[in-house]
Protein backbone atom coordinates (compact mmCIF):
# COMPACT_ATOMS: atom_id res chain seq x y z
CA UNK A 1 0.00 0.00 0.00
CA UNK A 2 1.71 3.44 -0.90
CA UNK A 3 1.92 6.08 1.10
CA UNK A 4 -0.88 7.96 -0.57
CA UNK A 5 -3.28 5.36 0.13
CA UNK A 6 -2.62 4.99 3.54
CA UNK A 7 -3.03 8.35 4.21
CA UNK A 8 -6.73 8.26 2.34
CA UNK A 9 -7.33 4.97 4.65
CA UNK A 10 -6.27 7.65 7.79
CA UNK A 11 -8.80 10.40 6.53
CA UNK A 12 -11.93 7.89 6.31
CA UNK A 13 -10.97 6.42 9.77
CA UNK A 14 -10.50 9.70 11.32
CA UNK A 15 -13.98 10.78 9.73
CA UNK A 16 -15.75 7.68 10.92
CA UNK A 17 -14.06 8.27 14.35
CA UNK A 18 -15.89 11.47 13.73
CA UNK A 19 -19.36 9.93 12.84
CA UNK A 20 -19.22 10.40 9.19
CA UNK A 21 -18.73 7.70 6.39
CA UNK A 22 -18.34 8.87 3.13
CA UNK A 23 -17.45 6.91 -0.09
CA UNK A 24 -16.84 7.29 -3.71
CA UNK A 25 -20.84 7.77 -3.85
CA UNK A 26 -19.98 11.72 -1.91
CA UNK A 27 -19.84 14.56 -4.47
CA UNK A 28 -16.11 15.55 -5.04
CA UNK A 29 -16.02 18.54 -3.65
CA UNK A 30 -16.99 16.98 0.15
CA UNK A 31 -13.58 15.04 -0.09
CA UNK A 32 -11.40 18.20 -0.31
CA UNK A 33 -13.08 19.56 3.46
CA UNK A 34 -12.85 16.82 4.58
CA UNK A 35 -9.20 16.59 4.55
CA UNK A 36 -8.91 19.95 5.69
CA UNK A 37 -11.20 20.28 8.36
CA UNK A 38 -10.57 16.59 9.98
CA UNK A 39 -6.63 16.15 9.26
CA UNK A 40 -4.75 19.24 8.37
CA UNK A 41 -6.41 21.85 10.25
CA UNK A 42 -5.95 19.62 13.45
CA UNK A 43 -2.56 18.79 12.99
CA UNK A 44 -1.15 21.97 11.92
CA UNK A 45 -3.09 23.43 15.52
CA UNK A 46 -1.31 20.48 17.53
CA UNK A 47 1.72 21.60 15.35
CA UNK A 48 1.36 25.06 16.81
CA UNK A 49 0.05 24.59 20.64
CA UNK A 50 2.77 22.44 20.68
CA UNK A 51 5.42 24.86 19.61
CA UNK A 52 3.86 27.34 22.16
CA UNK A 53 4.22 25.28 24.52
CA UNK A 54 7.49 24.09 24.58
CA UNK A 55 8.44 27.89 23.56
CA UNK A 56 6.87 29.03 26.78
CA UNK A 57 8.71 26.27 29.58
CA UNK A 58 12.01 27.40 27.56
CA UNK A 59 11.47 30.64 28.01
CA UNK A 60 10.02 29.83 31.75
CA UNK A 61 13.63 27.62 32.62
CA UNK A 62 15.81 30.07 31.08
CA UNK A 63 14.20 32.74 32.94
CA UNK A 64 14.88 30.98 36.19
CA UNK A 65 18.45 30.03 35.27
CA UNK A 66 19.43 33.27 34.39
CA UNK A 67 20.96 35.35 36.65
CA UNK A 68 18.56 39.01 37.08
CA UNK A 69 19.35 42.05 38.06
CA UNK A 70 17.10 43.02 40.96
CA UNK A 71 16.48 46.56 41.85
CA UNK A 72 15.75 48.46 44.72
CA UNK A 73 12.25 47.68 45.24
CA UNK A 74 9.66 50.22 45.20
CA UNK A 75 6.99 50.92 47.95
CA UNK A 76 3.75 49.79 47.31
CA UNK A 77 5.07 47.94 43.93
CA UNK A 78 5.71 44.40 42.91
CA UNK A 79 8.24 43.42 40.23
CA UNK A 80 5.39 41.91 38.38
CA UNK A 81 2.35 43.50 37.17
CA UNK A 82 0.21 40.04 38.31
CA UNK A 83 1.46 40.18 41.92
CA UNK A 84 0.41 43.92 41.94
CA UNK A 85 -2.85 43.72 40.58
CA UNK A 86 -3.73 40.55 43.00
CA UNK A 87 -2.19 42.13 46.06
CA UNK A 88 -4.84 45.02 46.02
CA UNK A 89 -8.20 43.34 44.70
CA UNK A 90 -7.50 39.59 45.86
CA UNK A 91 -10.96 39.25 46.81
CA UNK A 92 -12.57 41.38 44.10
CA UNK A 93 -10.53 39.15 41.19
CA UNK A 94 -12.28 35.96 43.13
CA UNK A 95 -15.85 37.23 43.00
CA UNK A 96 -15.50 38.11 39.45
CA UNK A 97 -14.32 35.02 38.79
CA UNK A 98 -17.42 33.14 40.46
CA UNK A 99 -20.15 35.63 38.58
CA UNK A 100 -17.83 34.59 35.18
CA UNK A 101 -18.70 31.42 35.52
CA UNK A 102 -22.24 31.23 36.32
CA UNK A 103 -22.82 32.75 32.89
CA UNK A 104 -21.50 29.94 31.31
CA UNK A 105 -24.89 27.57 31.85
CA UNK A 106 -27.31 30.89 31.04
CA UNK A 107 -24.99 30.55 27.72
CA UNK A 108 -25.57 26.87 26.84
CA UNK A 109 -29.55 27.87 27.18
CA UNK A 110 -29.14 31.09 24.72
CA UNK A 111 -27.44 28.43 22.40
CA UNK A 112 -30.15 24.78 23.01
CA UNK A 113 -33.25 27.18 22.98
CA UNK A 114 -33.58 28.47 19.68
CA UNK A 115 -32.49 24.91 18.12
CA UNK A 116 -36.09 23.46 20.54
CA UNK A 117 -38.10 26.52 18.98
CA UNK A 118 -36.94 25.71 15.67
CA UNK A 119 -36.66 21.78 15.96
CA UNK A 120 -39.83 20.87 18.32
CA UNK A 121 -42.05 23.88 17.92
CA UNK A 122 -41.91 25.34 14.37
CA UNK A 123 -40.88 22.14 12.57
CA UNK A 124 -43.08 19.24 14.56
CA UNK A 125 -46.09 17.24 14.15
CA UNK A 126 -46.03 16.28 17.03
CA UNK A 127 -48.89 17.80 19.04
CA UNK A 128 -50.37 18.47 21.34
CA UNK A 129 -47.02 17.62 23.58
CA UNK A 130 -47.40 17.22 27.42
CA UNK A 131 -45.45 19.90 29.51
CA UNK A 132 -45.76 19.29 33.38
CA UNK A 133 -48.38 16.89 33.47
CA UNK A 134 -50.63 19.14 31.05
CA UNK A 135 -51.33 19.36 27.01
CA UNK A 136 -50.22 21.86 25.34
CA UNK A 137 -51.15 22.94 21.86
CA UNK A 138 -48.13 23.83 19.05
CA UNK A 139 -49.02 27.83 20.05
CA UNK A 140 -48.83 27.56 23.64
CA UNK A 141 -45.63 25.21 23.53
CA UNK A 142 -44.30 28.00 21.50
CA UNK A 143 -44.85 30.60 23.49
CA UNK A 144 -43.17 28.76 26.60
CA UNK A 145 -39.78 28.14 24.26
CA UNK A 146 -39.98 32.02 23.52
CA UNK A 147 -40.47 33.00 27.53
CA UNK A 148 -38.08 30.59 28.55
CA UNK A 149 -35.36 32.57 25.57
CA UNK A 150 -36.21 35.94 27.03
CA UNK A 151 -35.59 34.47 30.51
CA UNK A 152 -32.27 33.20 29.52
CA UNK A 153 -31.53 36.62 27.43
CA UNK A 154 -32.15 38.69 31.07
CA UNK A 155 -30.40 36.38 33.20
CA UNK A 156 -27.25 36.85 30.63
CA UNK A 157 -27.67 40.75 29.89
CA UNK A 158 -27.84 41.46 33.68
CA UNK A 159 -24.85 38.98 34.42
CA UNK A 160 -22.86 40.95 31.97
CA UNK A 161 -24.10 44.46 33.57
CA UNK A 162 -23.52 43.57 37.09
CA UNK A 163 -19.85 42.31 35.90
CA UNK A 164 -18.74 44.74 34.36
CA UNK A 165 -20.35 47.34 36.76
CA UNK A 166 -18.09 45.83 39.18
CA UNK A 167 -14.81 45.47 37.27
CA UNK A 168 -15.60 49.60 36.73
CA UNK A 169 -15.24 49.99 40.43
CA UNK A 170 -12.11 47.37 40.61
CA UNK A 171 -10.35 49.29 37.92
CA UNK A 172 -10.96 52.54 39.30
CA UNK A 173 -10.08 51.70 42.76
CA UNK A 174 -6.81 50.25 41.10
CA UNK A 175 -6.11 52.98 39.72
CA UNK A 176 -6.36 55.27 42.37
CA UNK A 177 -4.57 53.20 44.68
CA UNK A 178 -1.68 52.63 41.80
CA UNK A 179 -1.54 56.67 40.97
CA UNK A 180 -1.01 57.43 44.80
CA UNK A 181 2.06 54.71 45.16
CA UNK A 182 3.71 56.36 41.99
CA UNK A 183 3.11 59.90 43.24
CA UNK A 184 4.56 59.04 46.73
CA UNK A 185 7.50 57.43 44.56
CA UNK A 186 8.14 60.71 42.43
CA UNK A 187 7.81 62.48 45.77
CA UNK A 188 10.59 60.92 47.93
CA UNK A 189 12.56 61.20 45.12
CA UNK A 190 14.70 64.14 45.75
CA UNK A 191 16.25 63.72 41.92
CA UNK A 192 14.20 67.03 40.94
CA UNK A 193 15.18 66.57 37.10
CA UNK A 194 12.50 63.84 36.17
CA UNK A 195 9.30 66.30 37.44
CA UNK A 196 8.22 67.15 33.76
CA UNK A 197 8.17 63.20 33.04
CA UNK A 198 5.87 62.53 35.64
CA UNK A 199 2.81 64.73 34.08
CA UNK A 200 2.62 62.06 31.41
CA UNK A 201 3.17 58.83 33.97
CA UNK A 202 0.08 59.53 36.06
CA UNK A 203 -1.82 61.44 33.40
CA UNK A 204 -1.80 58.50 30.40
CA UNK A 205 0.80 56.01 31.27
CA UNK A 206 -1.27 54.44 34.32
CA UNK A 207 -4.23 54.37 32.44
CA UNK A 208 -4.25 51.58 30.93
CA UNK A 209 -2.46 49.40 33.35
CA UNK A 210 -5.07 50.63 35.91
CA UNK A 211 -7.91 49.55 33.27
CA UNK A 212 -6.44 46.34 33.10
CA UNK A 213 -6.61 45.41 36.40
CA UNK A 214 -9.94 44.30 36.30
CA UNK A 215 -9.78 42.11 33.55
CA UNK A 216 -5.87 40.20 34.62
CA UNK A 217 -7.89 37.09 35.21
CA UNK A 218 -11.86 37.70 34.71
CA UNK A 219 -11.44 38.13 30.81
CA UNK A 220 -9.51 35.10 30.24
CA UNK A 221 -12.01 32.76 32.39
CA UNK A 222 -15.24 34.65 30.77
CA UNK A 223 -14.45 35.04 27.50
CA UNK A 224 -12.02 31.49 27.38
CA UNK A 225 -15.19 29.55 29.12
CA UNK A 226 -17.49 31.08 26.86
CA UNK A 227 -15.33 29.74 23.92
CA UNK A 228 -15.57 26.51 25.36
CA UNK A 229 -19.32 26.62 25.76
CA UNK A 230 -19.87 27.46 22.15
CA UNK A 231 -17.16 25.08 20.94
CA UNK A 232 -19.18 22.15 23.30
CA UNK A 233 -22.39 23.21 22.13
CA UNK A 234 -21.14 23.32 18.04
CA UNK A 235 -19.82 19.60 18.55
CA UNK A 236 -22.80 18.20 20.38
CA UNK A 237 -24.95 19.09 17.15
CA UNK A 238 -22.54 17.52 14.67
CA UNK A 239 -18.54 17.06 15.36
CA UNK A 240 -17.67 17.57 11.61
CA UNK A 241 -19.04 21.51 12.48
CA UNK A 242 -16.99 21.59 15.37
CA UNK A 243 -13.60 20.75 13.77
CA UNK A 244 -14.69 23.45 11.24
CA UNK A 245 -14.80 26.06 14.10
CA UNK A 246 -11.17 25.74 14.71
CA UNK A 247 -9.92 25.37 11.25
CA UNK A 248 -8.75 28.81 10.62
CA UNK A 249 -7.41 28.97 14.71
CA UNK A 250 -4.15 27.87 13.71
CA UNK A 251 -3.13 30.35 11.15
CA UNK A 252 -4.67 33.08 13.27
CA UNK A 253 -2.48 31.92 16.56
CA UNK A 254 1.37 32.09 14.18
CA UNK A 255 0.17 35.76 12.16
CA UNK A 256 -1.31 37.75 14.91
CA UNK A 257 1.04 37.33 17.59
CA UNK A 258 3.97 38.51 15.45
CA UNK A 259 2.40 41.29 14.17
CA UNK A 260 1.50 42.10 17.61
CA UNK A 261 5.04 41.71 18.87
CA UNK A 262 5.84 45.01 16.06
CA UNK A 263 3.05 46.83 17.56
CA UNK A 264 4.68 46.32 21.01
CA UNK A 265 8.07 47.75 19.70
CA UNK A 266 5.90 50.75 18.15
CA UNK A 267 4.36 51.24 21.50
CA UNK A 268 7.46 51.15 23.18
CA UNK A 269 9.08 53.18 21.10
CA UNK A 270 6.26 55.80 21.41
CA UNK A 271 6.33 56.12 25.29
CA UNK A 272 10.11 57.08 24.91
CA UNK A 273 9.11 59.66 22.47
CA UNK A 274 6.27 61.23 24.59
CA UNK A 275 9.07 61.38 27.90
CA UNK A 276 11.47 63.22 25.61
CA UNK A 277 9.13 65.38 24.64
CA UNK A 278 8.18 66.10 28.11
CA UNK A 279 11.56 66.31 29.23
CA UNK A 280 12.20 69.23 25.81
CA UNK A 281 9.06 71.36 27.14
CA UNK A 282 10.05 71.21 30.83
CA UNK A 283 13.62 72.61 29.67
CA UNK A 284 11.99 75.32 27.66
CA UNK A 285 9.97 76.38 30.48
CA UNK A 286 12.07 77.06 33.03
CA UNK A 287 14.52 79.57 30.73
CA UNK A 288 13.26 83.11 31.06
CA UNK A 289 14.05 84.27 27.96
CA UNK A 290 12.78 83.75 24.51
CA UNK A 291 14.71 81.01 22.77
CA UNK A 292 14.00 80.91 19.15
CA UNK A 293 15.96 77.60 18.63
CA UNK A 294 13.86 75.32 20.80
CA UNK A 295 10.99 75.11 17.91
CA UNK A 296 13.82 72.92 16.30
CA UNK A 297 13.67 69.81 19.08
CA UNK A 298 9.84 69.82 19.59
CA UNK A 299 8.94 69.95 15.57
CA UNK A 300 11.11 66.64 15.18
CA UNK A 301 9.83 65.24 18.30
CA UNK A 302 6.59 66.13 16.71
CA UNK A 303 7.33 64.65 13.49
CA UNK A 304 8.77 61.47 14.92
CA UNK A 305 5.68 60.86 17.28
CA UNK A 306 3.39 61.17 14.25
CA UNK A 307 5.58 58.76 11.94
CA UNK A 308 5.51 55.52 14.90
CA UNK A 309 1.92 56.54 15.17
CA UNK A 310 1.05 56.10 11.69
CA UNK A 311 3.27 52.83 11.67
CA UNK A 312 1.09 51.37 14.74
CA UNK A 313 -2.25 52.34 13.25
CA UNK A 314 -1.35 50.69 9.77
CA UNK A 315 -0.24 47.50 11.84
CA UNK A 316 -3.06 47.56 13.97
CA UNK A 317 -5.79 47.95 10.95
CA UNK A 318 -3.93 45.60 9.49
CA UNK A 319 -4.24 42.89 12.10
CA UNK A 320 -8.15 43.90 12.69
CA UNK A 321 -8.57 42.94 8.68
CA UNK A 322 -6.85 39.44 8.70
CA UNK A 323 -8.53 38.41 11.76
CA UNK A 324 -11.74 39.88 10.33
CA UNK A 325 -10.96 37.80 7.37
CA UNK A 326 -10.11 34.36 8.65
CA UNK A 327 -12.99 34.40 10.74
CA UNK A 328 -15.28 34.96 7.87
CA UNK A 329 -14.11 31.45 6.20
CA UNK A 330 -15.70 30.14 8.81
CA UNK A 331 -19.10 30.41 7.70
CA UNK A 332 -18.58 29.61 4.19
CA UNK A 333 -17.61 25.84 5.61
CA UNK A 334 -20.80 25.82 7.57
CA UNK A 335 -23.37 26.86 4.75
CA UNK A 336 -21.27 24.36 1.78
CA UNK A 337 -20.65 21.55 4.55
CA UNK A 338 -23.92 21.97 6.53
CA UNK A 339 -25.92 22.56 3.75
CA UNK A 340 -25.05 19.59 2.55
CA UNK A 341 -25.65 17.49 5.72
CA UNK A 342 -29.15 19.04 6.05
CA UNK A 343 -29.77 18.35 2.26
CA UNK A 344 -28.57 14.27 3.22
CA UNK A 345 -30.46 14.41 6.70
CA UNK A 346 -27.50 14.39 8.85
CA UNK A 347 -28.03 17.34 10.94
CA UNK A 348 -31.57 19.42 11.27
CA UNK A 349 -32.12 22.65 10.28
CA UNK A 350 -32.42 24.23 13.83
CA UNK A 351 -28.80 22.31 14.52
CA UNK A 352 -27.35 24.34 11.47
CA UNK A 353 -29.27 27.68 12.36
CA UNK A 354 -27.95 27.48 15.85
CA UNK A 355 -24.35 26.27 14.30
CA UNK A 356 -24.35 29.52 12.76
CA UNK A 357 -25.75 31.73 15.24
CA UNK A 358 -23.03 30.17 18.11
CA UNK A 359 -20.28 31.10 15.74
CA UNK A 360 -21.20 34.66 15.17
CA UNK A 361 -20.66 34.72 19.04
CA UNK A 362 -17.97 31.99 18.70
CA UNK A 363 -15.67 34.97 16.90
CA UNK A 364 -16.64 37.74 19.52
CA UNK A 365 -14.57 35.71 22.64
CA UNK A 366 -12.06 34.85 20.15
CA UNK A 367 -11.14 38.66 19.40
CA UNK A 368 -11.42 39.73 22.71
CA UNK A 369 -8.75 37.10 24.33
CA UNK A 370 -6.66 38.24 20.97
CA UNK A 371 -7.26 42.00 22.45
CA UNK A 372 -6.40 40.36 25.92
CA UNK A 373 -3.02 39.42 24.66
CA UNK A 374 -2.07 43.10 22.75
CA UNK A 375 -3.00 44.40 26.34
CA UNK A 376 -1.37 42.48 28.35
CA UNK A 377 1.71 43.12 26.07
CA UNK A 378 1.01 46.48 26.22
CA UNK A 379 -0.10 47.08 30.02
CA UNK A 380 3.55 44.61 30.90
CA UNK A 381 5.09 47.46 28.58
CA UNK A 382 3.83 50.10 30.31
CA UNK A 383 4.46 48.95 33.86
CA UNK A 384 8.15 47.73 32.94
CA UNK A 385 9.02 51.61 31.65
CA UNK A 386 7.25 53.28 35.14
CA UNK A 387 9.48 50.82 37.00
CA UNK A 388 12.60 51.41 35.09
CA UNK A 389 11.94 55.13 35.49
CA UNK A 390 11.67 55.00 39.06
CA UNK A 391 14.64 53.06 39.20
CA UNK A 392 16.65 54.81 37.17
CA UNK A 393 15.98 57.85 39.25
CA UNK A 394 17.10 55.73 42.65
CA UNK A 395 20.44 54.98 41.17
CA UNK A 396 21.07 58.25 40.20
CA UNK A 397 19.92 59.26 43.63
CA UNK A 398 22.33 56.84 44.91
CA UNK A 399 24.97 58.10 42.53
CA UNK A 400 24.43 62.11 43.90
CA UNK A 401 24.84 60.60 47.49
CA UNK A 402 28.17 58.99 46.69
CA UNK A 403 29.35 61.81 45.52
CA UNK A 404 28.42 64.08 48.12
CA UNK A 405 29.78 61.61 50.93
CA UNK A 406 33.04 63.77 50.89
CA UNK A 407 32.11 67.08 51.05
CA UNK A 408 29.50 66.14 54.08
CA UNK A 409 32.50 64.52 56.08
CA UNK A 410 34.76 68.18 55.53
CA UNK A 411 31.90 69.94 56.53
CA UNK A 412 31.51 68.07 59.56
CA UNK A 413 35.22 68.18 60.40
CA UNK A 414 34.73 72.29 59.97
CA UNK A 415 32.27 71.74 62.77
CA UNK A 416 33.67 70.26 65.17
CA UNK A 417 36.71 72.56 64.87
CA UNK A 418 34.64 75.52 65.38
CA UNK A 419 32.33 73.37 68.51
CA UNK A 420 35.85 72.41 69.84
CA UNK A 421 38.75 74.15 68.62
CA UNK A 422 40.95 72.81 71.46
CA UNK A 423 40.52 69.56 70.42
CA UNK A 424 41.22 70.01 67.01
CA UNK A 425 44.67 71.46 68.03
CA UNK A 426 45.41 68.62 69.62
CA UNK A 427 44.25 66.04 66.78
CA UNK A 428 46.06 68.31 64.37
CA UNK A 429 49.16 68.33 66.87
CA UNK A 430 48.97 64.17 66.66
CA UNK A 431 48.60 64.12 62.50
CA UNK A 432 51.42 66.18 62.11
CA UNK A 433 53.83 64.50 65.24
CA UNK A 434 52.82 60.90 63.44
CA UNK A 435 53.46 62.34 59.81
CA UNK A 436 57.04 63.83 61.60
CA UNK A 437 57.77 60.02 62.35
CA UNK A 438 56.73 58.66 59.43
CA UNK A 439 59.03 60.65 57.67
CA UNK A 440 62.08 60.32 60.21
Amino acid sequence: MSLLDRYHVLVHNVSAAFGYDYSDATPDWVHPFIHLILVLAPALLITVGSYLAIRGILKLWKRRHTPTFHPEPIRGLEGSLFSTVLRYSRRQQALMIVVSLIAMPILYLTLELPKQIVNNALDSDHFPVAVLGRDVDQVVFLMLLCGLYLLAIILNGLNKYGLNVFKGYVAERFLRRFRLLVYRQWRSDPDSRNQSEIVPILAQEVEPIGGFAADVLTLPILQGGTLLTILFFMFVQDPVLGAAALTVLPIQLVLLPKLQRRVNALSRTRIKEVRQLGRQLSEQLHERQVNPTGLLPAGASFRELEHVRRKIFRLKFFIKALNNFLTALTPFLFYSLGGYFVIEGRITLGALVAVLAAHKDFSAPLKELFNYYQTLEDTRIRYHEITTFFNKSIQQSAIVQADNTMPQEVSQFEQAQLRYPASSLKRQGAIATSRESLIV
